[in-house]
């Protein structure tokens, strides 16, 4: 993406004021060349420079090699584990064409491991030893370092990707419906709007005057809206594929209360067309789950 243009800039300032190359920003072997950056390349093309450096920081040799062993990244960067997740690997699977090797710094490694090695060993892939961040320079060196605001602001949350497929579900009969809700803890309807449309992780808020709970569970009402805008917090994956690239939507979803976090199981899209869903949510009111019938 073109947000990569703040940071190459940066590093072009820091390129300027540096007297001589840091312990990993070492002096290019001979047989390093340049080469213009695929369209092939999914995960590095377009990412604000157009020239790498081949091999690159990986040792991969040809550039048959870099797109194949590169595009095995590409489901990890749709889990939007962390921002600037793409910014770290390109800098490695695609280093800037400069008279020198630039890393990425061991900061920038450490703060993409620390969101992105969770949600890998979900699927039972761990961190590779060849990315091991203290590998990297560290932060007074010339290296690429992070581009998002600090994570540890307390003004930023940095969302957490979901290691659960969550996806929108077919409203396919009134029955089915109301048998989720009672194997649910909680169920309610709400509005979730997208707070921005500029970073590589979207934002999201609940819109706290369309709340309409149907089922509490454990939880007290007046907590549910606080505890669903800390979902949406922290799954955005989740919260991603339901909006389904929407500026804001309604929906009844349905989950679990887990200690001190509620997990999202369903969610239904509020439609017209959806007249199952709407069925199962005014035949709510007088509905009997099987524990509560026996």
């Amino acid at each position: 993406s073109r947000a990569g243009g703040p940071w190459l800039l940066g590093l072009m300032v820091r390129l300027l004021l540096w007297g001589s190359p840091g312990a990993r920003a070492s002096y290019l072997r001979r047989s390093s060349s340049c080469m213009p950056i695929p369209h092939r390349m999914a995960l590095c093309y377009d990412i604000g420079y157009s020239e790498m450096r081949i091999p690159n920081l990986l040792e991969h040799e040809t550039m048959t090699e870099v797109i194949q062993q590169s595009s095995s990244w590409l489901p990890l960067l749709a889990r939007e584990c962390h921002p600037d997740a793409r910014i770290f690997l390109c800098s490695l699977f695609a280093p800037i064409c400069l008279d020198r090797l630039i890393y990425p710094c061991r900061s920038l490694c450490e703060a993409v491991k620390r969101s992105c090695a969770p949600v890998m060993a979900c699927y039972g892939y761990p961190w590779p030893e060849i990315l091991n961040c203290n590998k990297f320079p560290a932060d007074h060196e010339l290296c690429i370092a992070a581009v998002s605001v600090d994570e540890n602001a307390p003004s930023r949350r940095m969302p957490r990707a979901s290691c659960k497929d969550c996806e929108l579900e077919e409203a396919s009969t009134a029955r089915e419906i109301l048998e989720s809700l009672c194997a649910n803890d909680f169920a309610v309807k709400i509005r979730i709007l997208r707070k921005n449309t500029t970073t590589t992780i979207s934002d999201f808020d609940l819109d706290p005057s369309r709340v309409e709970v149907l089922k509490h569970g454990p939880l007290l009402r007046t907590e549910i809206p606080s505890r669903l805008q800390q979902w949406l917090d922290i799954d955005a994956t989740c919260a991603h594929n339901i909006m389904r690239g929407t500026h804001a939507g309604v929906f009844v979803v349905s989950g679990e209360v887990q200690s001190d976090k509620v997990v999202v199981n369903k969610a239904y899209a509020w439609q017209k067309r959806n007249r199952n869903l709407h069925q199962a949510v005014r035949r709510w009111k007088h509905h009997r789950c099987p524990e509560q019938a026996g």
